[in-house]
C-alpha cells in the first residue's frame, strides 16, 4: 500500500510538471522559446522533475507499465542535470511537442485508476 501511495504521488508530480510546461509554452513559437532564457530554464526544470519522479517510481510499477520508456525519460533528466552543457533546444522542443502529450494521457489514466 505504501509503495502504491508513493507511485501515485510520483505520477501526480509528473502530471503537474507536464501541465506547467504546457502552460509555459502555450502560444509560444520555437524561436520565442529559444530566445527566452527564463522560459527555457522553467521548462528544463519541469522536465527534470518529470525525470526524477520517473526515477523514483517503483520498479514494480515500471515493470507493469513497460510501454513507457522509463529509462529514456530518466536519461533525459540526467542530461538536463549533469550534461547541461549538451542541452539542445531542438530536442527539448521536440519532446514537448511530440512526447509529453501521450505521456500525460497514459499517466492520467493510471493516476485516475489509482484514485478510485
Amino acid at each position: 500500500m505504501r509503495e502504491n501511495l508513493k507511485d501515485r504521488m510520483r505520477l501526480l508530480h509528473i502530471l503537474e510538471a507536464i501541465d506547467n510546461i504546457f502552460e509555459f509554452v502555450k502560444g509560444v513559437t520555437f524561436e520565442e522559446y529559444k530566445s527566452n532564457k527564463i522560459l527555457r530554464f522553467a521548462v528544463i526544470k519541469n522536465l527534470e522533475i518529470v525525470g526524477e519522479a520517473a526515477y523514483l517510481i517503483t520498479k514494480e510499477f515500471k515493470t507493469v507499465h513497460s510501454e513507457i520508456e522509463w529509462e529514456v525519460i530518466i536519461g533525459m533528466r540526467h542530461v538536463l542535470v549533469h550534461g547541461y552543457y549538451q542541452i539542445k533546444d531542438e530536442i527539448v522542443w521536440d519532446t514537448i511537442q511530440t512526447e509529453l502529450g501521450p505521456l500525460k494521457e497514459r499517466i492520467t489514466l493510471w493516476y485516475d485508476d489509482m484514485n478510485q
